[in-house]
């Protein structure tokens, strides 16, 4: 009943009859508004119908192929590269950390040699360090008998430290600064300390040409080193980087020897990287205990996350608020952890599907760095009469080190998207109406008359569909269907 009624309601209102159906298709093709097809219609002429009908397919075939092309070359998601230099009144000035090449005070490790190794061991989770089997039984020795040895608190009392005899000179854009302007932090050089740090407010340069400048005393009698663990040097290293980043030595410290004066002239780079599938960097990825994201910083957090999770302690050097890894994990569980982090690839960076993907901006300072000899004959008479030190001593521990900008510019490297969605639909919009004068409209007007056929189409199929079969009892069934019977026989 339901669907006789259905069939009914079908024939009466929505099928409509042969001739108008005709009439609607010569009307759509009449007055469409995509060019070209009313021509074929209305023409009289068999030779510009078929002159007219292979325009058309040729202009359709040509869109056609403009638009899958364009459609492809989106979807490589490509990208363009631009620099701009921008000239500002001020600019930030950025932060600089200083370690001293040599590492500790020579009478606190006078007889504790095994300390310099102990700390190549810790600092093997910032820089690889591979330990040859001839240490391995002094190693043993000494954690058997010092189980309880903090090398976190005899770094912090028995490494370099900045006071007023090994910073001798500090002045900031004319204005006198001191050992307190300096923040102390650890590195793979053990006590560092950076200048200008996050604590502090962004300073400002508003004049090129000046900029920081600092005298340091190594001091090669007080602090001492192992040449062969491969520290042989003497002298300053430093960084440059950001005030919200931590400082990274690996493959990016500076260093100046003892008795010579570097002149360090530093640009701004602002590096700006589009979002996957354009770029490689991810904008939702946050740092848990930096307030900028750096692929340095994300690093150190993965490898603290994988460490606390198989050691149950933290390593002092790497951030978090986990338990203090004592000397006895540090050998038997954290060196290996870190080998094993190495080896099986846990923390990888570079890549959008890497656990540490690329900044989406990111704020570099590249040098320039020349060097000259500290000081002439008068110079070195002047600090050997207010340091009341020899001249050697000058020329074998004095360092000399002057921070500034070549110019008030920055740099801005930005990557772009090639083709974005409006430059897309620009670009197809104007495909159809240069060879084919459509629109928005037409398109509108071609979904109409496609769905409209459509429907008479579903109409037609339902009205010839075969009748549902009956599910109700045989019995009663039985005198329905010879009436049904006798009506098609009827028919």
């Amino acid at each position: 009943g339901i669907l006789e009624k259905t069939r009914l309601c079908l024939i009466k209102k929505l099928l409509p009859h042969l001739e108008d159906r005709r009439k609607y298709h010569h009307e759509f093709v009449s007055s469409t508004s995509f060019h070209g097809v009313h021509k074929i219609i209305q023409t009289r002429s068999k030779t510009r119908k078929v002159l007219w009908l292979l325009v058309l397919a040729g202009c359709l075939a040509v869109v056609i192929w403009q638009i899958c092309s364009r459609f492809i070359y989106y979807f490589s998601w490509p990208t363009t590269t631009t620099v701009v230099v921008q000239y500002v009144e001020n600019i930030q000035f950025p932060a600089v950390t200083f370690c001293n090449l040599n590492r500790f005070q020579a009478h606190a490790v006078s007889n504790l040699k095994i300390i310099f190794l102990i700390w190549n061991i810790v600092s093997a989770i910032l820089k690889k360090f591979v330990t040859e089997d001839k240490y391995y039984q002094a190693l043993n020795d000494f954690l058997a008998g010092n189980q309880n040895f903090s090398i976190k608190e005899f770094t912090r009392k028995n490494g370099f430290y900045l006071n007023s005899s090994t910073l001798l000179e500090c002045d900031f854009f004319g204005k006198p600064c001191y050992p307190q302007d300096f923040e102390h932090v650890f590195t793979e050089y053990g006590n560092c300390f950076t200048f200008n740090h996050n604590d502090l407010s962004a300073r400002r340069v508003s004049l090129s040409g000046r900029g920081l400048h600092l005298v340091f005393d190594v001091q090669q009698d007080q602090f001492t080193d192992e040449p062969a663990l491969g520290y042989t040097d003497a002298g300053i290293t430093f960084v440059i980087h950001s005030p919200q980043e931590l400082p990274r030595f690996d493959g990016l410290g500076l260093l100046t020897p003892v008795g010579m004066h570097a002149q360090v002239a530093i640009r701004q780079l602002k590096s700006i990287i589009q979002e996957y599938p354009w770029g490689e960097c991810k904008p939702d990825k946050k740092l848990q205990y930096n307030k900028i994201y750096s692929t340095n910083g994300c690093l150190l957090e993965c490898k603290a996350r994988y460490i606390q999770d198989w050691c149950g302690c933290l390593p002092f050097i790497l951030p978090g608020n986990g338990t203090e890894c004592d000397l006895l994990k540090f050998y038997k569980c954290v060196y290996p952890a870190v080998y094993d982090i190495e080896i099986k690839g846990l923390c990888t960076v570079g890549t959008h599907n890497s656990t540490c993907p690329a900044p989406c901006e990111e704020t570099d300072y590249p040098t320039t760095v020349t060097y000259s000899s500290f000081g002439g004959e008068k110079a070195i008479k002047y600090f050997s009469e207010k340091l009341k030190k020899s001249p050697e001593y000058i020329r074998q521990n004095l360092v000399r080190i002057e921070i500034k900008y070549h110019d008030l510019s920055y740099k801005i490297t930005q990557q772009q998207k090639a083709l974005t969605i409006s430059e897309l639909l620009a670009d197809v919009g104007g495909q159809l109406g240069l060879f084919c004068g459509a629109s928005m409209i037409t398109i509108i007007e071609l979904l109409e008359y496609i769905f409209t056929n459509f429907c008479w189409m579903c109409i037609f199929l339902l009205l010839k569909a075969p009748e549902m079969p009956q599910w109700n009892n045989p019995s009663q069934n039985q005198p329905r269907h010879k009436e049904k019977k006798r009506g098609i026989q009827e028919c």
